[in-house]
């Protein structure tokens, strides 16, 4: 395999992992904090709606999540392709 196909292909799962991060992020974000809002405030958690868990704490919580993903599979992709520290 030539240097330049194995490039391409870590660049290309590279990019792939960094825009499903990035749906994620949003769906969780945009989606469950804004958008989907007045259809989950009818559950309960801690005190408060899922809704506003969401838009204060839960989108937050899951950026945290998805940073050591990210940080955890790119280590594990750097190891794959031979590119690792």
């Amino acid at each position: 395999m030539s240097e330049e196909i194995a490039s391409n292909r870590y660049w290309r799962s590279n990019i792939r992992l960094i825009q499903v991060s990035l749906v994620i992020w949003a769906l969780v974000s945009f989606g469950f904090g804004i958008v989907l809002r007045p259809t989950i405030s009818s559950i309960p958690v801690g005190g408060t709606d899922l809704g506003f868990w969401f838009a204060q704490q839960g989108s937050i919580l899951v950026f945290l999540a998805l940073i050591f993903f990210y940080a955890w599979r790119m280590n594990r992709l750097d190891r794959e392709h031979g590119v690792d520290e």
